[in-house]
């Protein structure tokens, strides 16, 4: 297995929007060969943020690449930039292969 995460600095008071964008969005990933699971994580509040992450399983890194280069990815993004106001700074991709599971 293998998991992708970004990491997602909010400005303090864009909480709501930031969850509602996600919540409206159509990912287009329960299409996707290979996906397993999608989670959004909200994490600490700090003066000036709050961390969020996304959490993303699939079956493979080959599945996870092929989906960063497929067209329900490119629909799933297409108006990211738009909201650009509510982040720190750009989300901080971290990927890891699952070694051990129980």
């Amino acid at each position: 297995m293998f998991i992708a995460m970004n990491r997602f600095r909010i400005h303090k008071g864009y909480e709501a929007e930031f969850e509602r964008i996600w919540a409206e969005r159509d990912s287009h990933l329960k299409s996707v060969p290979g996906f397993i699971a999608f989670n959004l994580l909200r994490g600490p509040a700090h003066d000036d943020h709050t961390l969020y992450a996304s959490h993303s399983t699939w079956e493979s890194r080959d599945a996870f690449d092929a989906w960063t280069r497929s067209e329900a990815f490119k629909e799933a993004h297409r108006n990211a930039g738009d909201h650009r106001h509510i982040y720190m700074e750009a989300p901080a991709l971290e990927c890891f292969e699952v070694i051990q599971e129980e």
